[in-house]
């Protein structure tokens, strides 16, 4: 079973990278990430006729996630995260898919530091850290797929010192990272790849794909059960190079039926 994360940068935008990407890879899971759309404008028929059912949470102009899966339509279980009811960012959704439960997860950027938004970010982490204890507690296999704009270690980007100042790698930013792996959390891709130096993202601006100046911060964590069921982990890196491609690249897990 491969499950996939993938922020796509706006799905109207990236929608021929993306049925390119389910045609040649057929991946039994896509979260997607960033959709910049609201849920009517949310193109179910291209990729129904891709071969994916699909749920989504989607939001004008800005976040928005998705879950699509092969064959199948995911049955939704939650939208959004408790805690916080004035919170209409779309940034959360929650299903089935052939046994495992997935997230798609768009966690806050945060920037700039300090501020309302860092602010906002690391709030967001709490949320979500007591929501992923619940799932815990189900002990069923459970992937928490998404973009987390949290670059976890040092090893994880291209330059600490060109990323010092940035939300993503503040110290309580990973921290909140770190507390969620501690609950009982593997971080699938740094288990495939332990040294480090792995990228899921590289910026549009000063040549950061040419340079391969990218980070890591889209992450697949597992529970205990589907962790006892990883095969392998890795980036479909190729597809970030494409024309028109979004600026992340698909990063991915496969576990063992």
């Amino acid at each position: 079973m491969k499950i996939v994360s993938y922020n796509v940068n706006g799905i109207k935008a990236r929608l021929p990278r993306l049925i390119e990407y389910l045609t040649e890879q057929q991946p039994d899971v896509v979260c997607l990430q960033e959709l910049k759309s609201a849920d009517e404008g949310f193109p179910e028929a291209d990729i129904r006729a891709a071969g994916y059912g699909a749920v989504w949470h989607g939001q004008k102009g800005f976040n928005g996630v998705a879950i699509l899966a092969k064959g199948v339509d995911p049955v939704e279980r939650q939208r959004g995260l408790a805690g916080e009811p004035e919170d209409e960012h779309s940034r959360y959704i929650e299903a089935e898919v052939n046994g495992v439960v997935i997230a798609s997860i768009y966690l806050p950027n945060g920037n700039p530091v300090p501020g309302p938004k860092f602010d906002y970010k690391l709030r967001w982490i709490e949320r979500l850290s007591a929501h992923a204890r619940d799932l815990l507690a189900e002990e069923r296999p459970v992937v928490l797929a998404g973009d987390y704009n949290v670059i976890p270690n040092d090893d994880d980007v291209y330059s600490v010192r060109a990323m010092a100042d940035d939300a993503l790698m503040q110290p309580e930013s990973r921290q909140g990272y770190r507390a969620l792996l501690a609950q009982g959390w593997t971080d699938a891709l740094r288990t495939r790849f332990p040294a480090g130096r792995v990228w899921t993202f590289w910026d549009y601006q000063a040549g950061a794909w040419q340079r391969d100046a990218g980070f890591r911060i889209d992450h697949l964590l597992l529970s205990p059960i589907a962790a006892d069921r990883f095969a392998d982990a890795g980036v479909d890196k190729d597809y970030r190079g494409r024309e028109k491609a979004s600026d992340h690249a698909p990063t991915w897990v496969k576990l063992r039926a």
